[in-house]
């Protein structure tokens, strides 16, 4: 699991700590390309970025979570970090969802920047329920990441941890975002004009953190 870590005080562990995940084919560095470090910096924020990009091998033998939590997430504990948020951008939210649904104890966060969220199939069978709020399968198999994905979505209305849900209004991914956002306190939906592209992506980013 590549990452790329970047102190906001050079030789200091910053007290919050927010780890991302890109999408399907991007890399770790593309975050640093994309300014998203550099947003950071111009609001001269005290938290450390933590960009981890999963191989290959960990998305298809499906140990990708498992490798997660104890070589970033535990690391990260142990050098000192007391508050530490996860997400990313497309599949990598997707995988933040999918770690936050088996340890969400572990997290004081989620950032999500356009998740993706399951094909159209579960989202159609979400909305179809009438909303996450009443769809209620009678069982969901431990392999299927999509059904306890939005198992975890429909009880994050009553937890206590905050989550941000950054929205693309023309996002091809958009109907599930909105499905999503039923649950949420509106104060944590993001929504700016755009696609499922880095333009939004940054433009959310940059809200997030004035929320910090």
């Amino acid at each position: 699991m590549r990452t790329v870590c970047v102190s906001s005080t050079p030789g200091v562990v910053a007290p919050l700590r927010v780890i991302l995940m890109p999408g399907a084919y991007q890399e770790p560095e593309d975050f640093e390309r994309e300014g998203f470090l550099d947003a950071v910096r111009d609001r001269n924020l005290p938290l450390d970025l933590q960009f981890v990009a999963p191989e290959l091998q960990h998305l298809t033998d499906r140990t990708v979570l498992d490798t997660l939590r104890h070589a970033v997430i535990e690391r990260a504990r142990d050098a000192g970090c007391r508050s530490i948020w996860l997400g990313g951008v497309s599949l990598g939210g997707f995988i933040a969802l999918a770690y936050a649904e088996r340890w969400l104890t572990d997290l004081d966060g989620l950032c999500l920047l356009a998740p993706y969220v399951g094909n159209r199939m579960i989202t159609g069978e979400v909305a179809r329920a009438g909303g996450v709020r009443l769809w209620n399968p009678d069982s969901i198999a431990d392999d299927d990441e999509d059904r306890r994905i939005w198992r975890l979505v429909r009880e994050l209305g009553a937890q206590h941890r905050p989550v941000y849900l950054g929205i693309g209004r023309h996002d091809r991914f958009g109907h599930g975002h909105e499905l999503f956002a039923e649950v949420l306190p509106a104060s944590w939906v993001d929504r700016v004009d755009g696609a499922h592209e880095w333009p939004v992506w940054r433009e959310l980013w940059g809200r997030f953190l004035d929320r910090l």
